[in-house]
């Protein structure tokens, strides 16, 4: 199956109250977009295609190559967005997979259970649910007594009953291609005068066509970033998420809430990363070492059995067993 994707990212963000385009605010010292990007790459093996829109040229010039793109003049909804791919991507693929670069914490895992949801049976789309009991604006998935998905309903159209349904759509979806370029023109425009792709549901279903829901539990996930606040949860979850994974490598982090480490930093076994530290960068820590407390390391190569104490390390190679502090800054070339 050629398999591609087509990542929204066209909206203005207007609720960050910045010049920087929402899309390339850092998370983790990585732009949001990057994540998106490594994320659909890797689960499609081909170059996604980015629906890009305000300050395009910027967020062009921050991926280069790494995606391809198309251009969304009007914000006329994600139904109109999916649809700028269409000329670049028709007779292309056989499947689209669609996500949002606003949401960085997707993982491979989750992405990969909706291509499989899309390829169970005879069925011509997935898409991705959660269960929570804060919605977060989010639709509601409404189901038939069978229990089989008939309609997204976005939650300023909800009715008090509807408002009480705890199934969210996330609005990641897998499409047979085919059908999604024949459709997208059958959305019907809503009263706010955008094409919404959550209607694709309602409308394959109406077609006698089976639309699979593919469920997560992992609300962290669905992190999406329109302000500031929610860029500070997405760093936590993400945080939690990286320094969980180095826990279980057998790295010891004594208060992980204050341990910041970026996500291409690599950790060697029985290494201990004391309360703030702050590992950045394409930094690498060998094993048996003790980082921190306050210690600062960015792009640099720590050897085995070295003892970093409240101290900056800029652009570095330590051999192994040295001892750095307390109150060393050491930069790249002194």
């Amino acid at each position: 199956m050629r398999l591609t994707a087509v990542i929204l990212a066209a909206g203005q963000g207007t609720r960050m109250k910045s010049e920087l385009p929402k899309v390339l605010h850092p998370l983790a010292g990585r732009p949001l977009v990057e994540y998106a990007v490594a994320t659909a790459t890797a689960v499609t093996g081909t170059v996604p295609v980015l629906v890009v829109g305000h300050g395009s040229e910027q967020v062009r010039g921050g991926l280069g190559d790494r995606a391809r793109y198309v251009l969304q003049a009007q914000q006329l909804g994600t139904g109109h967005a999916v649809m700028q791919a269409r000329d670049l991507l028709l007779g292309q693929a056989d499947a689209i997979l669609v996500s949002y670069a606003d949401m960085p914490l997707l993982t491979e895992a989750t992405l990969r259970a909706i291509v499989a949801g899309y390829q169970q049976g005879d069925c011509v789309m997935s898409f991705l649910t959660v269960v929570a009991q804060d919605p977060r604006g989010f639709g509601r998935v409404a189901r038939d007594a069978a229990g089989r998905p008939q309609g997204v309903v976005e939650e300023a159209s909800c009715t008090p009953a509807q408002l009480a349904i705890r199934e969210l759509n996330a609005g990641v979806y897998c499409f047979d291609a085919a059908w999604l370029w024949e459709n997208l023109p059958h959305i019907p425009l809503s009263p706010k005068g955008e094409y919404y792709l959550t209607d694709t549901v309602a409308l394959a279903v109406r077609q006698g066509c089976v639309a699979h829901a593919v469920q997560t539990s992992d609300e962290a996930e669905l992190i999406g970033i329109n302000t500031r606040v929610h860029l500070a949860e997405a760093e936590q979850a993400l945080r939690a998420r990286i320094n969980r994974r180095w826990m279980e490598a057998g790295v010891t982090l004594p208060d992980p809430a204050t341990t910041y480490i970026e996500p291409g930093v690599t950790i060697g076994r029985d290494t201990t990363i004391m309360p703030g530290a702050h590992l950045r960068g394409r930094t690498t820590i060998g094993r048996g070492c003790r980082i921190g407390p306050q210690t600062v390391i960015v792009d640099s190569q720590i050897g085995d059995g070295c003892a970093v104490t409240m101290s900056v390390i800029e652009g570095i190679a330590l051999d192994a067993g040295a001892e750095i502090g307390p109150f060393a800054h050491l930069r790249g070339g002194s």
